[in-house]
C-alpha cells in the first residue's frame, strides 16, 4: 500500500491520548477488559500500565510513542485489513505499527482469544 505523506503526517501527529478512549470503548463495548487492552498494548510496545497513563498524561504523539516502544518482533505476523488497508502492506513504518495496535484492539473486541491475538512465531 502506498500511502500519502499528508496521511501519514496525520497518524504521526494524531496523539495517542486521543485515540486511547475510542479503543477503552471499544473493547468494553464488547465485554473485554482495560486490563487486557493493556495486555495487547504491552505486547506490541514494551509498554508497562504506568508508561501507557504517562504516554496519555504527556499527550505524546503516535510519532513519539512508537519511537519509544520496543515492538515486538512478532509483530510482522499481524496480518489482515484494518481501516480498508492491508497492514502487511502499508509502506509507511510509524503507519503500519499505528494499524498494528488498530487491529489488535479490533481483534479483542471481536472476541478473539488472547493467545491469538498475542502472536508467537514457535
Amino acid at each position: 500500500m502506498k500511502d500519502t505523506s499528508h496521511h501519514d503526517e496525520l497518524i504521526a501527529n494524531m496523539t495517542f491520548a486521543s485515540v486511547y478512549p475510542h479503543y477503552v470503548t471499544k473493547v468494553e463495548k464488547k465485554h473485554r477488559s482495560v486490563e487486557e487492552l493493556h495486555q495487547v498494548i504491552h505486547w506490541l510496545t514494551g509498554f508497562t500500565d504506568k508508561q501507557i497513563a504517562k504516554h496519555i498524561t504527556d499527550e505524546v504523539t503516535f510519532s513519539q510513542f512508537f519511537k519509544k516502544a520496543k515492538i515486538n518482533p512478532d509483530a510482522a505476523l499481524i496480518k489482515g485489513v484494518i481501516c480498508g488497508y492491508r497492514v502487511e502492506e502499508i509502506e509507511n513504518p510509524l503507519t503500519r505499527q499505528v494499524r498494528y495496535l488498530d487491529k489488535l484492539v479490533d481483534e479483542l473486541a471481536k472476541g478473539k482469544k488472547m493467545e491469538n491475538i498475542l502472536r508467537s512465531s514457535t
